[in-house]
């Protein structure tokens, strides 16, 4: 299996996923609720995060519901 390391993950990938932490930390939601609320896998959350993992727009558009924020706000910065 191959793991990417922190500088190899895309950029794009990294700064969709500090946003969409920083938006999870202001809820007040730990990646477990956020996973619920959007009714995705705990661990798919976490890898989307860290820039492990290509999202769908389906799952962006859970998270942006789940986060109470418009979609826009989490790939401004991209």
């Amino acid at each position: 299996m191959f793991v990417w390391s922190v500088a190899a993950r895309p950029k794009h990938r990294r700064l969709l996923g500090d946003s969409i932490r920083e938006h999870r930390k202001r809820a007040g939601l730990t990646q477990e609720k956020l996973a619920e609320l959007a009714e995705l896998h705990l661990k798919y959350v976490g890898e989307v995060e860290r820039g492990e993992k290509t999202i769908s727009v389906d799952a962006l558009v859970r998270i942006a519901r789940a986060l109470r924020v418009a979609l826009w706000q989490l790939v401004r910065d991209l």
